[in-house]
């Protein structure tokens, strides 16, 4: 299901295509995913897994540098999963599983920089920021120039912002 959301779209992610791939009736899927949703949920939480796992191996044992290296993990997840990372960002519901992993994740670090224990304001914020960013330049907004370093401005900001902030 992966491959075929990988390679061809979210749209081409039918039970009937995933079953024409792997050479089985459509009727066999119904025993492991009762419908297209409860497949794209598993999807989801597969994707937040190697997401979650992406950003652990960013972690290092000095915050600031963490900072910087899970952020550009998480755009990277993006880049490098543009369909995985659509499907879980259009389909998001409380977090649960691994994708709430990913928060946790987030937030940990988040509240080691600032020194505020459970901080979802600065959480939320940084989501917003590398989301925001990652969409514009799938979209291509930036134009012909690409984003002349706005990530990393953008993320050297933050930053200042949290460590003033504690």
């Amino acid at each position: 299901a992966i491959t075929i959301l990988e390679q061809q779209g979210s749209s081409a992610l039918s039970m009937r295509q995933l079953a024409n791939h792997l050479g089985i009736k459509a009727p066999s899927l119904y025993k492991h995913f009762a419908d297209k949703k409860t497949l794209e949920m598993a999807i989801i939480q597969h994707g937040a897994k190697l997401l979650k796992q992406q950003l652990e191996n960013a972690l290092t044992h000095n915050p600031e540098a963490s900072f910087y290296a899970v952020a550009n993990a998480y755009v990277d997840f993006a880049r490098n999963h543009q369909e995985l990372y659509s499907l879980m960002m259009n389909n998001l519901a409380p977090p649960v599983g691994a994708s709430k992993a990913v928060w946790n994740l987030i937030l940990d670090l988040m509240s080691q920089i600032t020194k505020t224990p459970d901080d979802t304001a600065s959480t939320v914020a940084l989501w917003s920021f590398l989301h925001g960013y990652c969409v514009l330049e799938k979209s291509g907004m930036f134009g012909q120039s690409g984003p002349q370093g706005g990530l990393e401005e953008g993320l050297k900001s933050f930053f200042i912002g949290l460590t003033t902030k504690a």
